[in-house]
């Protein structure tokens, strides 16, 4: 069965950086384009980056592309996600996305599957 299992939230201070990582499993992950979107409250869920299946190059979104890398690794079918200079208007729940049927995305609607997510909260 396809899995996909995000860690690394938790509360952070603004400015300070983290670390989200994901693990799949069930699915052929050099295969599959993957990738990250966070949902605020009340928001609707927002690209963040995704990587290639076919180059590895990341794609951002614009307005987390100055301080966010994104990295897989797939020999450990591992997805990765650091930003940095958090801000509270990055606290949401980030979730890890993995699509199939095409070699990169940007939109939620193209995601095969999806994982359960994990809460970033950034507060003093």
């Amino acid at each position: 069965q396809e899995q996909l299992v995000e860690s690394g939230g938790g509360t952070v201070q603004p400015g300070g950086s983290l670390v989200l990582s994901c693990a799949a499993s069930g699915l052929p992950f050099s295969l599959y384009a993957v990738g990250w979107f966070r949902q605020a409250p009340g928001k609707e869920r927002e690209f963040l980056a995704c990587i290639g299946r076919d180059d590895g190059t990341p794609n951002y979104a614009d307005s987390v592309k100055a301080r966010s890398t994104a990295s897989r690794v797939d020999v450990k079918n591992m997805l990765y996600l650091q930003m940095n200079n958090l801000e509270p208007e990055d606290t949401a729940v980030y979730y890890c996305a993995a699509a199939g049927w095409t070699s990169t995305f940007s939109q939620a609607s193209s995601v095969d599957y999806w994982g359960k997510g994990t809460l970033v909260t950034v507060s003093s």
